[in-house]
């Protein structure tokens, strides 16, 4: 199997021109048409994810955020992102991320989060004129008062913890959601006529919401994590006997007391 045939997949799935312009999606490290034996998918290229890749004899990981962002000045080992590289390189291991190509698909990352939450009739909030564009908005199976609806939140998601703001009084039907960091689309999730919004790295001040709407941060990875089952099905879809296997080391970087 070559590199470029399992990115092939991906990106019919989430095409690389759909990422942002600051985005950096795609090949990161390594030759698309290096051969690989054994698929690793992940959430962040961390060193511990390169590290793991290197124990279970992957020569390929694919990640949602990209290894490099933006241009590296140095490469050295006296930071994270320098050991990452250095370890990927040294053991001639492929780096691939699709990220907010894959958060800008209907099934990808904000519609797989619709999917654990049973949401129905799910929509783009953000579209394009192709239809495609950031989190999405979908009914609930049935309204639901605050208190029930946080519970299902909760259980559908496996939540520790997640803040909200003031519950609201009447029923909620309508919920729209963005993976990840979604602020920027508070106002639009309001106008579109939702009850609540769901995301990830939501503001202090975002809190205070106007009546008969509701806001609940569940943090960027509990919001995004089940991406890698989804890129673990794109690609098994495809190739069911191919060597692929998901990450042990895809943690939250973000700890509780």
């Amino acid at each position: 199997m070559k590199a470029y045939q399992i990115a092939k997949v991906i990106e019919e799935f989430a095409p690389l021109g759909l990422q942002e312009q600051w985005d950096n999606s795609g090949f990161c490290i390594g030759d698309p048409d290096s051969d690989v034996t054994k698929l690793l998918i992940g959430f962040d290229p961390s060193l511990e994810l390169i590290e793991e890749a290197v124990k279970v004899g992957a020569d390929m990981v694919v990640t949602h955020h990209p290894l490099i962002f933006s241009g590296v000045k140095k490469i050295s080992q006296a930071d994270l992102t320098g050991s990452a590289i250095i370890k990927a390189i040294k053991h001639d291991i492929v780096v691939y991320s699709c990220h907010t190509n894959m958060d800008k698909v209907v099934a990808g990352v904000s519609g797989s989060l619709a999917e654990k939450l049973l949401l129905q009739n799910v929509q783009v909030l953000d579209s394009d004129e192709n239809g495609d564009g950031l989190g999405v908005i979908g009914t609930l199976p049935e309204p639901m008062n605050s208190q029930k609806f946080l519970s299902h939140l909760k259980n559908s998601l496996s939540l520790s913890h997640f803040r909200y703001s003031r519950p609201l009084d009447g029923m909620i039907e309508k919920v729209a959601l963005c993976g990840g960091s979604g602020r920027s689309l508070i106002k639009k999730a309001y106008h579109s006529g939702a009850q609540v919004y769901l995301s990830g790295d939501i503001s202090y001040h975002d809190f205070y919401c106007p009546e008969g709407f509701m806001i609940a941060d569940i943090g960027h990875f509990e919001s995004e994590v089940q991406i890698m089952r989804v890129v673990y099905d794109i690609v098994m879809e495809k190739f069911p006997n191919f060597a692929v296997q998901i990450a042990n080391n895809s943690s939250n970087p973000v700890y509780y007391y």
